[in-house]
């Protein structure tokens, strides 16, 4: 076996689908609107990784008033 550089990526895949069923229980159990969810849902469910960044990003922190 080969254990160079990317000798991880079954530890790294693991993690992201941690932080990604994280995203998506905090996602649905939101006040936030039924079609915003599932925007974010889907966001995250197509583009793991990317979704995952920007629901961190730009998800999580809405002003609340």
């Amino acid at each position: 076996m080969h254990s160079g550089m990317f000798g991880l990526n079954g530890f790294w895949g693991l993690i992201l689908l941690a932080l990604d069923i994280w995203a998506l229980v905090s996602i649905v159990n939101s006040d936030r609107e039924t079609g915003s969810k599932v925007l974010w849902v889907l966001l995250v469910f197509l583009l793991p990784l990317l979704g995952f960044l920007i629901w961190l990003i730009a998800g999580p922190r809405a002003v609340k008033r």
